[in-house]
């Protein structure tokens, strides 16, 4: 009895092993024309522990004579698929494909692919041509008409580019130079007109007015630069109440009488003695010493100052150079462009 069931289990495993593991093969297309490519497909039905070895195929490996592999890969471990190929016409026996599952050799059933030749009508063979040489492919205007005009741009644009130049040559540049000026303080201009009155001797002068004009004009310019008025459109008391106001009280008794008295000499025709001109020309410069400002920049940065045609020929010096300067450079993008293109075509 014991040996009865151990041949029943015998038979069932072996079946269930059969049932699980087998081979299904399909090829597609099964006829097709000489050159062209057949698909097939080999699948095992097999467990995810089973081990399963497929038979190996290398390209260009006939499995029969007159149909060889193209390629074989394996899109999952249980799935082989060759591309296989033909030359000769003729319907192919593909034999089983033999895989191993668990060291176990199981085969697929056969397979059998046709090959079909082109039909040729051997009765009208002075229609038939052998084969043509290499030939480059026809002129298409299509193909070069960009690169053309894109060239024929780029020449017009250095063209205008050499006439803008020629234009920025002929037209030459403004030097502007700027000058360092040294300059006196106001204190300094006004002792060095003093010091040319003294020399002319105009203290003894008979021409009074003369003298006391050239005095007065001489502490308005002074005045009006050292404190920052217009001394020179200004009256003697106007200008003696400014610097009250100023809070400078130096010396300004002696100046109001200086000015008084050269308003007399001048509109009243007031005679002075000597001595009282020298009084007021000694008061001038005192005031002047104890009013003036000292540590001053003597150097004065002078720019000159262009006219409009300048300021005009300047600006269009400048304008060309940014033109030409964008034309080379739209240049050289298109000539590049244009190499780009033409390498393309020839190659």
């Amino acid at each position: 009895m014991k040996r009865v069931v151990l041949l029943i289990s015998l038979i069932t495993s072996t079946l269930l092993t059969f049932a699980q593991s087998g081979v299904e093969v399909k090829v597609e297309p099964i006829e097709m024309m000489i050159g062209e490519q057949a698909q097939v497909t080999v699948t095992v039905q097999a467990g995810k522990d089973d081990k399963v070895e497929f038979p190996t195929y290398q390209p260009r490996q006939q499995i029969v004579e007159g149909v060889e592999v193209i390629a074989a890969q394996h899109p999952s471990d249980n799935i082989l698929q060759l591309t296989l190929t033909s030359f000769d016409g003729n319907l192919y026996y593909l034999p089983p494909f033999k895989v191993k599952v668990n060291g176990k050799t199981i085969e697929s059933k056969s397979l059998a692919l046709k090959v079909v030749e082109v039909e040729v009508d051997t009765t009208k063979l002075e229609k038939f041509f052998g084969p043509k040489d290499v030939q480059d492919n026809p002129f298409q205007w299509s193909d070069w008409s960009l690169p053309f005009w894109l060239s024929v741009f780029m020449l017009l644009l250095l063209a205008v580019a050499y006439y803008l130049y020629l234009r920025l040559r002929d037209n030459k540049p403004i030097m502007v130079r700027i000058k360092i000026v040294k300059r006196l303080l106001p204190h300094q201009k006004a002792m060095k007109e003093i010091e040319q009155i003294k020399a002319d001797k105009m203290v003894n002068s008979e021409n009074q007015k003369e003298y006391y004009t050239k005095l007065t004009d001489t502490l308005r310019k002074y005045i009006e630069e050292r404190y920052g008025f217009s001394a020179m459109e200004m009256t003697s008391s106007e200008i003696i109440e400014r610097l009250t106001t100023a809070d400078d009280q130096q010396s300004l008794g002696e100046l109001r009488q200086l000015f008084m008295t050269a308003d007399l000499v001048k509109f009243a025709k007031y005679s002075t003695m000597i001595n009282e001109n020298d009084a007021n020309l000694v008061n001038a410069i005192d005031f002047i010493n104890q009013t003036k400002l000292e540590n001053q920049p003597t150097e004065e940065t002078v720019k000159p100052q262009l006219s409009e045609e300048d300021q005009r020929s300047q600006k269009i010096r400048r304008v060309l150079k940014t033109v030409i300067g964008s034309v080379i450079i739209i240049s050289v993008l298109l000539f590049c462009y244009v190499v780009y293109s033409i390498y393309q075509l020839l190659n």
